[in-house]
């Protein structure tokens, strides 16, 4: 990384407050469009294979039918006709008319609004409707019919077992049939009951900090506490004592922050969101006690328009009032009394974008607000708010004005996108050319450059003394109250430019940067990372199979390996192309990580340097799955194709030996035996297929001969012990992930509407309940179990967030230990609970 790196952080920073780019729209809806015809395509070869199958079938049946009953092989040709034309017609009418790409579909981001998503949901929740009633059948198969038709002709009396055996469940995902067969040990489909799980989950550490585009998000309470926010979390980390506690009240994306004059109360907005169906949810600010994380006040529910930008207190009345300003067009500025909740005053403000606003600390009746191009001092009387523009004058009117804050003679001070720091004051109304009614104005007093590039963020001292942080330059410079430059440091590139500063005892301060990075230092011993997180949407998560750490990968290019009992980051490298999925081998020594090219590399726990490096095929990676004795590692690719390795050397070695060919759309997720001689595969078209690897990588046709098989992992989101784990009327990429924990007592699902759910494992019919956890604001991408199921990891999309879950048991202190010896096998399902809970659905 270079200076152009910080030129480039310089420039987004400033042009996140632009509107959306129209241009990624149109590569968005390109983007749908061939991914619609790739799903077309992969429909037709899937139906074009089913009908060969199908059609090999029949002469071999009827051979045997008739050398024992020719009577039965006249059944057997009205059973074929029959499925075939059934056949045919579902392979014409009941594809999924939409295949998105876990990299590229389009989200339901809760930051993005569009009238496009809500036409497109309302559309599929139509189709939804219309296939829900029948979303799952009972039926037996075409084949355990044929089955059951050579058992009845050679024993009469046998006919009724072979067809509770042959039992299937059809499950309908955008009206394409699934089929899943019923292991042998469940007697009475009909009578199995659905509990929520003993199993609860608890919030225990956040992983990240949103400095890439927010501001003024980091402050130091009297306790000793920081406040910043990401996701829908708003963290309070202690920075002594490395604790953690969080304000969950919000129910989408934390936008801004700021802390009462009492120190102890904290007013935090969030932007609007859509709920599941696509429906936008209103947005608000809530006041709440930092002591008690309680909260005191909801304010603006129903008025605020798209989301809260800033918001701050009023401190010359000890914080009577408090001014939001919302993410409308004409970003409104309206003024709210804190005790009673209701609105003084509203206005439009402007239709370029508004960065800051706070309250003269002298005079609860003044308000400033900056943003793009302008400055604006607001003065508030009776219930009315008028402004005034600030005056450039003689100076260059600056593109962005970043920052600003009040000075201890009254003045007000800006930082800008041109890097210089200005003095602005009052002066009276220019009578000779105005004449008498002339009324004083606001103009620029002084100039003073600072930074290279923009001064994001402007702190005041006790004393008078300010502190300046720059983007391009990535230098802190202490100033005197005349402006004098005093002291300066420089943060480590790695961290990229100043985004927010906090002091801590008027030395030491904390530094919230733009990569996401919160530094604590002073400016002679320099300054270190005390969080850490992602840039960029993460989906790659594996956790390591006898330690407390998990490994992580995303589009920032970034790997990092994370503790999850030091609540740290261990080390992090950065790689040339972004990793997407990630799999440790069950040594623990190494980790191999799939990338979006088709290559994947391995990478050594200890010394961090690539041991291997291979390429298999040109488009993405989606999974990376070692066998239980680490003998081999399968590779599951966008291409269609899962490319299966013998490894060897302790996992530093890998050949090649075979690849199963046979999937009609791109992998998705797979799964061991727990013998290490067969893999579960789903792919993008909703499809479940089975291999044997020793024998060549082959495909096994009969997939009933599977029903019985254990797993050593589950992660795949289709099979019929996880088939309760969707939603009525599911369009197949409503879950992205999933996990059994190792006790193959629970498994948590990651779906696309920002949720953690937990349900009982096995857990094979719809409508079974769950407990429900929020915390991200983004899809979120993957979840998987420590090795000893104490913790449950989830990574969201967007937001960049890592949360860490403690499992827990109700009825048990800590239940972690109650998990970790639980028996392998899985209990028994119990007749459904009448008792309800708060997080079950």
């Amino acid at each position: 990384m270079d200076g152009s790196t910080n030129s480039l952080d310089d420039v987004s920073a400033d042009s996140s407050a632009e509107f959306p780019d129209r241009v990624s729209m149109m590569e968005g809806r390109l983007q749908a469009q061939e991914d619609e015809i790739t799903l077309l395509k992969s429909s037709l070869a899937d139906a074009l294979r089913r009908l060969r199958v199908h059609d090999q079938l029949i002469p071999l049946l009827k051979q045997q039918l008739i050398a024992v009953n020719p009577a039965a092989a006249r059944v057997l040709n009205q059973v074929c006709s029959e499925g075939c034309s059934r056949g045919r017609k579902q392979s014409s009418s009941s594809a999924p008319d939409e295949l998105r790409h876990p990299n590229t579909r389009v989200r339901r981001n809760s930051e993005k609004l569009a009238k496009e998503t809500q036409e497109k949901t309302k559309k599929r929740l139509d189709k939804k409707a219309a296939s829900s009633a029948n979303l799952l059948t009972r039926s037996p198969s075409l084949e355990s019919r044929a089955k059951d038709l050579v058992s009845t002709a050679g024993s009469p009396g046998s006919r009724r077992a072979t067809y509770s055996q042959g039992q299937s469940i059809k499950m309908f995902i955008r009206g394409r049939p699934i089929t899943m067969y019923i292991p042998s040990n469940i007697q009475n489909y009909e009578d199995l009951k659905m509990e929520p799980p003993a199993e609860k989950l608890e919030l225990d550490w956040v992983y990240g900090y949103r400095g890439r585009d927010c501001r003024a998000n980091l402050y130091l309470l009297p306790s000793g506490e920081a406040v910043y926010f990401i996701a829908c979390v708003v963290v309070l980390y202690h920075v002594n004592t490395r604790t953690q506690r969080h304000y969950r009240k919000h129910t989408d994306c934390v936008r801004c922050l700021t802390i009462h004059p009492d120190k102890v109360r904290v007013a935090s907005g969030q932007t609007a969101g859509v709920d599941k169906d696509g429906k936008p949810l209103q947005p608000f600010v809530h006041i709440w006690d930092s002591s008690t994380l309680v909260t005191l006040q909801q304010i603006g529910l129903g008025t605020f328009e798209r989301g809260v930008g800033s918001v701050a207190f009023s401190t010359a009345d000890s914080g009577a009032y408090l001014c939001v300003i919302d993410d409308s067009n004409e970003h409104m500025l309206s003024v709210w009394d804190c005790a009673k909740g209701t609105k003084h005053a509203e206005v439009k403000s402007t239709n370029e974008a508004v960065f800051a606003v706070e309250f003269n600390p002298s005079d609860s009746g003044n308000i400033i607000t900056c943003g793009k191009s302008h400055v604006h001092f607001w003065t508030l009387s009776a219930g009315s708010l008028t402004k005034k523009q600030g005056i450039f004058g003689k100076y260059k009117k600056p593109k962005f004005i970043q920052c600003f804050v009040f000075s201890l003679t009254g003045d007000v001070l800006t930082g800008d996108s041109d890097g210089n720091i200005l003095t602005w004051g009052k002066s009276p109304g220019d009578v000779k050319t105005l004449g008498k009614g002339a009324k004083e104005t606001f103009q620029i007093m002084r100039q003073t450059q600072a930074h290279e590039g923009s001064v994001f963020t402007l702190c005041m001292l006790q004393g008078g003394a300010v502190l300046s942080g720059g983007g391009k330059d990535r230098k802190i410079i202490r100033w005197s109250a005349d402006l004098a430059p005093e002291r300066e440091c420089e943060i480590p590139e790695m961290f990229g430019a100043v985004r927010t500063l906090a002091d801590i005892d008027g030395e030491e301060l904390l530094v919230g940067t733009t990569r996401n990075a919160i530094l604590r230092g002073t400016f002679s011993d320099g300054f270190v990372a005390i969080v850490q997180g992602h840039m960029d949407e993460m989906w790659g998560l594996a956790t390591h199979p006898s330690q407390n750490t998990f490994f992580t990968c995303g589009h920032d290019k970034q790997v990092c390996l994370w503790n999850t009992e030091e609540h740290k980051l261990d080390w992090c490298t950065t790689l040339e192309e972004y990793g997407l999925c990630a799999d440790f081998c069950p040594n623990g020594a190494v980790v191999s990580v799939g990338l979006s090219t088709g290559r994947w590399l391995v990478l050594d726990m200890q010394t961090r340097e690539v041991v291997s490096d291979f390429t298999d095929g040109n488009e993405q990676l989606s999974v990376m799955r070692y066998s239980p004795d680490g003998s081999f590692l399968a590779v599951g690719s966008h291409d269609n194709f899962i490319y299966i390795y013998t490894v060897t050397e302790s996992g530093r070695r890998y050949t090649r030996f075979g690849k199963c060919n046979g999937h009609s759309s791109f992998i998705t997720h797979l799964d061991w035996s727990k013998d290490g001689k067969y893999i579960m595969s789903n792919s993008g078209d909703y499809e479940i297929l089975y291999w044997e690897v020793a024998g060549g990588c082959k495909l096994l046709r009969n997939r009933f001969e599977s029903k019985d098989r254990e797993w050593a992992s589950y992660t795949c989101v289709l099979g019929f012990h996880v088939m309760g784990v969707w939603l009525e009327g599911s369009d197949g990429t409503d879950i992205n992930a999933l996990c059994r924990s190792h006790s193959e007592r629970v498994v948590a699902v990651a779906d696309d509407f920002c949720k953690v759910h937990l349900f009982q494992y096995p857990c094979p019919k719809l409508k079974a309940p769950s407990h429900r956890y929020e915390g991200h604001s983004s899809h979120v991408t993957n979840v998987r179990f420590t090795h000893c199921d104490r913790h449950l990891l989830s990574i969201g999309g967007k937001d960049t967030c890592i949360l860490q879950w403690r499992v827990t048991r109700a009825g048990t202190g800590d239940s972690s230990e109650r998990l970790a010896s639980a028996p392998a096998s899985a209990p028994a399902l119990a007749p459904a609970s009448s008792s309800s809970h708060e997080s079950s659905s």
